[in-house]
C-alpha cells in the first residue's frame, strides 16, 4: 500500500518506526498507560492469522462498549481518493475497510495478541482453492444490502473485480488483479473492454476467480476495498463514485470534501448479523485534514471540550512526545506499521550504481528524522533490507556492509562519485512550500549531500500538486521520495509491485517510483510467484539482497511505527498493524 500522504521529503505522513510489520509490540491499549515503545514481533501481526470458522455475525461484543456520541478525527494527511478502486493509501483504504465498504475477506483485531486475523467479510469462508492455487471460489452471504436498500449480489463483487483490472482510469489503485487474473495484462476493465471477462464466473451466490499463475495468497487480496461490490452501469460511474462509494458496512457518506473534510453517518441498512468483523458503537465521524501538525499535538495535549472524542491518525511530533508521554502516557497509543521508507533514483537517469551508492552514504538520516518532527526508535528507524522486519523468511543483511544504518559518511559519498567521475551530479528532488516541516528536511537534506559532493537542486511544489508532479515520468526530478507498505505479510506483495518493469507508455510511472526495469529481475519474481508457499518467503528474501547488492536501485532510509493520540472518551483504539492505522471498527465513546 501506499503511505497515508505522498510523502514530502521525508516529513508529513505519520509514519516509522521500530516495528514496522511485525506486529503489535506492546498492544497499545486505552488502559493502564503502561506502554513502552512499540516492539517488533517476528513473523506477526500483519494478518498472517486466519480464522475461516469466524464467519457468523455480529461480530463479538466489546467488553464495556458504549454507544452513542461522534468521533472527531484530525490528521495533516488528506484523503487522496475514496473511490474503493483506487483507495490505495493506507488512510483512505483503511476508512473504507473498517467503516464503509465490505469485500470478500476482512481483518479483525485479537485483543488479547494485538494481531490482526483474516476472516470471512461478504464472502462465508476465506475462499476455496483448487489443487494448483489457479482458482478461487468464493460464497457471497444473502442479506447484505447497499446503504439504498438493494441487496449485494455476486454479479456486484465481479463487476468491482472487472473494475480494478483498470489501470488507466485507475493508475493509483492496487495492481494485483492485474498481476495474478486470467488475462489481467489483456483485460482493461469495463469501461474499456466492456463486462465480458472469462476470469470471474458467477453461478448463483458463488463467485469463481481464474488466475493467470498460482495466488495462494488471494484470501488477503480478499480483504481490500478494490474487492469490494459495486453496482454497475450509471450507479458507479468514476467521477462520481468517487465522490460517494455506496456503503455496504456500517458507515455511510454524509459530507465529502476532497482532501479536507469527510462526515460519516450511521448506515442503516447494514445488518450487523451479517458482518462477523465490524461494529457501530458511534453516531459517526467527522474528520478534518490538512491540520498542522503542531496543531494537532496542541489539540490532543489539552484534551478539553470536543477533544476529548477527538483522535488523530497522525503520530505524535518528536517535539511533543517526551510531553506526551510524562503527562497523558495513557492517551498515547503506541503500535507498528508494515512500512518501508525510501529514496528512489530514477533509474534512466541515474545509472551509476556508484552514485545511488553515494547517496546512501551522504543522506541525513537521524537529522532528516528530527527536522521531520519524527521519533527516533519509535516512528524512525533506520532501515536495511527493502522489506520490514516481521515478513516471514526475512533476514536481515545489510547491502553496504561498511555502512551503519543511519549513519551519514560524506567522505565515503565522495570516493564513490570521484570513483564514478560524478562530482558535482545534480540532485533533483520535490518538496512542499506549503509544509514547514518539508522545507525544514530540505534543508538539512541539502545541506548534506552537498558536504558530500552533489550539486542539491530541491524542486518546490506543493501538498495538493505533490502526487500529480512526482507521478510524472517527466518532471524534472531524477530521485523520487516513496514509501511502501506491506499489503499482506510476504514479499509478493513487495517486488512484483514496486520493482518490477511497468508498460512505461499504458501505466505510467504507476508504482515503481525508480522506474527500475530488469528483465533479470522480472523473470525472477514471476518465477517465485510460482513456487510453493512454503518456498516463497526464502526466495523473496533471497531476491531482496540480490536487488540491492546487484542494482542498488532504491535508498532504503527507515522502517515504521506510530505513536498516535486519542482523547479521554475515545476508546477500543488500537494501531492496527497492517495499515499503521487505527482499529475502526472497535471504536467507542465514553458517554
Amino acid at each position: 500500500m501506499r503511505l497515508n500522504k505522498p510523502i514530502v521529503a521525508v516529513s508529513t505522513a505519520a509514519l516509522f518506526a521500530l516495528a514496522a510489520c511485525g506486529g503489535g509490540g506492546t498492544d497499545g491499549s486505552t488502559g493502564d498507560g503502561d506502554q513502552t515503545e512499540p516492539t517488533f514481533k517476528e513473523g506477526g501481526g500483519t494478518g498472517q492469522g486466519k480464522d475461516p470458522t469466524r464467519s457468523e455475525g455480529p461480530a463479538e461484543p466489546i467488553e464495556g462498549a458504549q454507544e452513542g456520541g461522534t468521533v472527531k478525527v484530525i490528521s495533516f494527511s488528506g484523503l487522496e481518493t475514496m473511490d474503493p478502486t483506487e483507495a490505495y493509501y493506507t488512510n483512505t483504504a483503511a476508512i473504507l475497510q473498517g467503516l464503509v465498504v465490505r469485500s470478500l475477506t476482512q481483518y479483525v483485531y485479537d485483543q488479547e495478541t494485538g494481531d490482526m486475523v483474516l476472516i470471512p467479510d461478504l464472502a462465508t469462508d476465506l475462499g476455496r482453492p483448487n489443487d494448483d492455487f489457479t482458482e478461487w471460489t468464493f460464497t457471497i452471504r444473502d442479506g447484505v444490502k447497499y446503504e439504498n436498500g438493494q441487496e449485494v449480489t455476486a454479479e456486484d463483487v465481479a463487476y468491482g473485480i472487472k473494475r480494478s483490472m483498470d489501470r488507466q482510469t485507475f493508475p493509483n489503485g492496487a495492481p494485483y488483479s492485474n498481476e495474478y487474473f486470467l488475462d489481467g495484462d489483456k483485460y482493461k476493465g469495463p469501461y474499456r473492454s466492456g463486462t465480458d471477462y472469462d476470469g470471474v464466473v458467477v453461478d448463483g451466490m458463488d463467485l469463481t476467480i481464474k488466475m493467470a499463475t498460482p495466488f495462494a495468497d488471494m484470501p488477503y487480496w480478499g480483504a481490500f476495498p478494490a474487492i469490494s461490490p459495486i453496482p454497475p452501469g450509471k450507479a458507479s460511474d468514476p467521477a462520481k463514485y468517487a465522490l460517494h462509494p455506496l456503503a455496504t458496512g456500517p458507515y455511510k457518506f454524509a459530507e465529502y470534501t476532497p482532501q479536507k473534510a469527510l462526515t460519516l453517518v450511521k448506515n442503516d441498512q447494514w445488518d450487523p448479523d451479517t458482518d462477523p468483523g465490524r461494529h457501530q458503537y458511534v453516531d459517526g465521524y467527522e474528520m478534518r485534514f490538512d491540520v498542522e501538525s503542531a496543531k494537532i499535538d496542541q489539540i490532543m495535549l489539552k484534551d478539553e471540550g470536543d477533544a476529548k472524542n477527538t483522535l488523530s491518525n497522525d503520530s505524535v511530533t518528536v517535539a511533543n512526545y517526551l510531553k506526551f508521554k510524562e503527562e497523558s502516557p495513557d492517551r498515547l497509543v503506541l503500535g507498528s506499521n508494515p512500512c518501508t521508507f525510501y529514496w528512489a533514483p530514477d533509474y534512466r537517469e541515474v545509472t551509476d550504481k556508484k552514485v545511488r551508492q553515494a547517496i546512501a552514504y551522504a543522506y541525513p538520516y537521524l537529522d532528516a528524522y528530527a527536522a521531520g518532527g519524527r521519533i527516533e526508535g519509535v516512528t524512525r528507524i533506520p532501515g536495511t533490507n527493502i522489506m520490514p522486519p516481521g515478513i516471514p523468511g526475512r533476514e536481515e543483511y545489510n547491502p553496504l556492509p561498511d555502512h551503519e544504518p543511519g549513519s551519514t559518511d560524506p567522505d565515503k559519498a565522495r570516493q564513490l562519485l570521484e570513483e564514478a567521475d560524478a562530482v558535482g551530479y545534480e540532485l533533483k528532488w520535490l518538496y512542499a512550500t506549503d509544509d514547514p516541516l518539508s522545507v525544514d528536511v530540505k534543508d538539512t537534506v541539502k545541506a548534506a549531500l552537498e558536504d558530500a559532493g552533489f550539486k542539491a537542486s530541491p524542486v518546490a511544489t506543493t501538498l495538493d500538486q505533490f502526487t500529480t508532479v512526482q507521478d510524472d515520468l517527466n518532471s524534472d526530478i531524477n530521485i523520487r521520495s516513496a514509501g511502501w507498505c506491506s499489503d499482506w505479510p510476504s514479499g509478493a506483495s513487495w517486488f512484483p509491485v514496486i520493482l518490477q518493469s511497468t508498460n512505461l507508455k499504458e501505466e505510467g510511472i504507476g508504482l515503481n517510483y525508480s522506474v527500475f526495469s530488469e528483465k533479470a529481475i522480472d523473470k525472477e519474481i514471476k518465477q517465485i510467484q510460482t513456487l510453493s508457499l512454503e518456498d516463497q518467503p526464502a526466495a523473496w528474501n533471497e531476491l531482496d539482497q540480490k536487488i540491492l547488492e546487484d542494482y542498488f536501485p532504491i535508498i532504503v532510509l527507515a522502517y515504521g511505527g506510530e505513536a498516535q493520540m486519542r482523547g479521554s472518551n475515545v476508546n477500543g483504539f488500537n494501531i492496527d498493524p497492517t495499515f499503521g492505522e487505527p482499529t475502526w471498527k472497535d471504536i467507542w465513546l465514553s458517554q
